[in-house]
């Protein structure tokens, strides 16, 4: 399964993008469940409030099992880099864990160039990067509607930048909440993997197509990765699989 059929990608590589799938899986990946099916009776996954918080939420209703198994995980064993024109991903050896490394840079003032840096692990999934929202240009909302793109975005699951200001009444969640979400796309478009990564992955001005394409290149070279089997995890770690029990669910989003 390709990214393209896996989330709604509009945009290129630096462009604004809407985005649904990825937030499920990110959810998942931050707080490190790695045992789950995931089903959708739709054609594809509601963006919610254009963040991953509300599946965090459900995900925390429904409560984690740690398996009394150690944890599979895709060892990056040295770096793999796809550049396309000025913008280049990135991921190399982090024995440590998983870490997220973003650097976006937009000609506009409210943007401008942001940095920012995570381990990724589920507390610091919850607090720091879960409710990063997909953001969005006014200048750009006609011709995605006209192109029949971007249909169900509103202010009430996406951040809208005009020529100066945010329109959405509550402001940005965050200082950098632009850089933090393209972290959590990451996170999710790298979820596809299959297992857990032990790595490092650094995206310079990149997106869901640039993820994608580092992510191809590595398990392309049998040399750059290898399966390990964690330790026993303790109750903290997330080596964990969805409880099955019932909780609402959500309906789809209205367009």
């Amino acid at each position: 399964m390709t990214a393209t059929e896996f989330a709604t990608v509009l945009g290129d590589a630096t462009g604004p993008l809407v985005s649904t799938a990825e937030h499920t899986l990110a959810a998942l990946s931050g707080l490190g469940v790695d045992n789950a099916i995931v089903e959708i009776d739709g054609p594809e996954a509601p963006i919610m409030d254009g963040s991953a918080a509300p599946f965090v939420a459900a995900i925390d209703a429904v409560g984690l099992r740690t398996l009394d198994r150690p944890r599979r995980q895709i060892k990056v064993l040295k770096p793999v880099r796809v550049a396309k024109g000025d913008a280049y991903g990135e991921i190399r050896p982090n024995p440590r864990g998983f870490r997220v490394e973003a650097e976006i840079e937009f000609e506009h003032a409210l943007i401008g160039r942001q940095v920012w840096a995570v381990g990724v692990k589920p507390e610091t999934f919850r607090r720091e990067i879960a409710r990063a929202r997909t953001f969005g240009f006014l200048r750009d909302v006609t011709s995605l509607w006209n192109a029949g793109y971007a249909l169900g975005a509103s202010l009430e699951n996406t951040v809208v930048v005009s020529d100066n200001r945010i329109l959405n009444p509550e402001g940005t969640r965050f200082a950098d909440e632009f850089v933090r979400h393209k972290v959590l796309d990451a996170i999710g478009d790298l979820a596809l993997a299959g297992a857990p990564l032990l790595g490092t992955y650094r995206s310079v001005r990149g997106g869901h197509k640039l993820n994608h394409a580092v992510l191809c290149a590595l398990m392309a070279d049998a040399s750059a990765w290898t399966w390990v089997e964690g330790e026993m995890p303790r109750p903290a770690a997330a080596h964990a699989e969805m409880v099955s029990r019932p909780v609402a669910a959500f309906a789809p989003d209205r367009s």
